[in-house]
């Protein structure tokens, strides 16, 4: 069995796992996200990416990133410990961090089937759809599970301790 920190990829080790996968036919899915707090709704949404396709590759904002992204709190989770958890769901083969304000370049360099995002973003707002499906790939929208969000645990949790 693969240890989780090794589906965890940067550099020529994520470039020769992209050459494997796809020297055996498999597509590549990609997507990307913060996965701060880990809950139901990101494993729903990353089993129904993985389902689209060949390899789940997903792209972890850092930490730099995640605060650019959502604020000075976040990430209430250190990347590397993200990275971990996202590594162990089956679902999932590869993750690679980016510290970039958006997925643009990872998007480029990984050259995904398959360009996988929530249902809440429009196509056209979708960073890397028009060079996904340019190259004769597809773009994926997964609507969430309703009622369940990073933000949404940490407003509750913070509810409950001023009780």
């Amino acid at each position: 069995m693969i240890s989780t920190a090794e589906k965890i990829m940067e550099g020529k080790r994520l470039t020769a796992f992209l050459d494997d996968r796809r020297a055996s036919g498999e597509g590549i899915v990609f997507t990307n996200g913060c996965f701060d707090i880990i809950h139901a709704g990101h494993v729903d949404y990353l089993e129904k990416a993985r389902n689209l396709g060949g390899a789940l590759i997903v792209g972890l904002n850092t930490d730099r990133s995640v605060r650019e992204i959502k604020g000075p709190t976040r990430p209430i989770v250190p990347q590397e410990q993200r990275a971990r958890v996202v590594a162990a769901l089956a679902c999932v083969d590869c993750v690679t961090l980016f510290d970039e304000p958006d997925p643009l370049k990872l998007i480029m360099s990984v050259g995904p089937d398959v360009l996988v995002k929530g249902a809440d973003w429009p196509l056209e707002k979708i960073v890397g759809a028009d060079r996904v499906m340019a190259g004769g790939g597809r773009v994926e929208r997964i609507e969430f599970t309703t009622g369940l969000s990073t933000s949404s645990i940490i407003d509750r949790i913070r509810r409950l301790s001023e009780k």
